[in-house]
């Protein structure tokens, strides 16, 4: 493992980013220069030794390791595009580690206009809930060659529990947005099953329970089965519908470019527009089975 210097930079401190980045300065031992756009998580941070950046650039001067978990795939391209983005700052010997459900196209561009400036860009997106975050046992899924993956493997130790080297630049990618599709598809037949159950007279609490004992068992049914559907609890400040919607964009064009029939994730698109159009689009994303 390369020897990590006395600064991290971590762009991006919102639902996941926030705890993502406490647990890395408390644990990692290093400075942790933190920048948002939203005062309000660094002045919570700055308790935990979280050093506030003014903006982009002072995040990526004197870090060896720039983390950044932002919206999308979009504002990623934004972030180091622009003006005083990543690219203009950047310098040989950098790693930057995108956190973020980026498209795999993004990904692999980045990785190159990064190179060409003689340093590096992974893709390492997170998988599970923000109580996983807060506890430090998130899922990472790490697109990068091997010695990159060495280099941050230690700091993301800090707040995930599962880190898997799923292949070169963009394979994270890859994994994270099949994971979040098959999740959707999850949660989709367990709020019919929900529905279909209740018609024919069968309590979902017992429904829910009975089929966690059984080969139905899932970790959607046990996270967005039985705290979400069940409970009909879809707060806000939570992966939301929006994002949700953005992340099974990058898996239809991912079922395009691969020939493949998406026509259960069409159906899930179509009940995010419904939800968004209801005006649950900023609610946690499981509220689409209030349109069963």
């Amino acid at each position: 493992m390369s020897e990590i210097s006395r600064q991290i930079g971590f762009i991006g401190l919102g639902v996941m980013g926030e705890p993502m980045c406490r647990n890395l300065a408390v644990k990692s031992g290093r400075r942790v220069c933190g920048y948002d756009l939203n005062p309000v998580p660094l002045e919570r941070l700055s308790a935990h030794g979280v050093i506030r950046c003014g903006s982009i650039r002072e995040a990526v001067i004197g870090s060896d390791v720039v983390f950044l978990c932002l919206p999308s795939g979009e504002a990623v391209h934004d972030a180091a595009h622009a003006a005083d983005g990543l690219l203009a700052h950047i310098e040989a010997g950098q790693l930057v580690a995108d956190l973020s459900t980026s498209s795999v196209d993004v990904t692999r561009q980045l990785q190159k206009e990064f190179a060409a400036r003689g340093a590096t860009f992974i893709d390492t997106p997170i998988a599970r809930t923000r109580a996983a975050a807060e506890a430090g046992t998130l899922s990472v899924m790490v697109g990068a060659d091997a010695a990159s993956f060495e280099k941050v493997r230690p700091l993301i130790e800090t707040f995930a529990e599962e880190i898997t080297l799923c292949g070169p630049v963009g394979s994270g990618q890859v994994l994270k947005i099949l994971n979040n599709m098959i999740l959707f598809h999850n949660v989709l037949v367990l709020s019919q099953a929900k529905k279909i159950g209740e018609h024919a007279g069968v309590d979902s609490m017992v429904l829910f329970e009975t089929l966690a004992k059984g080969s139905a068992d899932s970790f959607a049914l046990r996270n967005h089965g039985m705290k979400a559907v069940l409970k009909d609890d879809y707060p806000l400040k939570a992966f939301s519908v929006r994002y949700a919607r953005k992340d099974l964009g990058y898996a239809r064009q991912l079922a395009k470019s691969a020939g493949i029939d998406d026509d259960t994730a069409r159906k899930i698109d179509t009940l995010f527009a419904q939800a968004i159009e209801a005006g649950d689009g900023d609610r946690y994303w499981p509220v689409i089975s209030r349109l069963m």
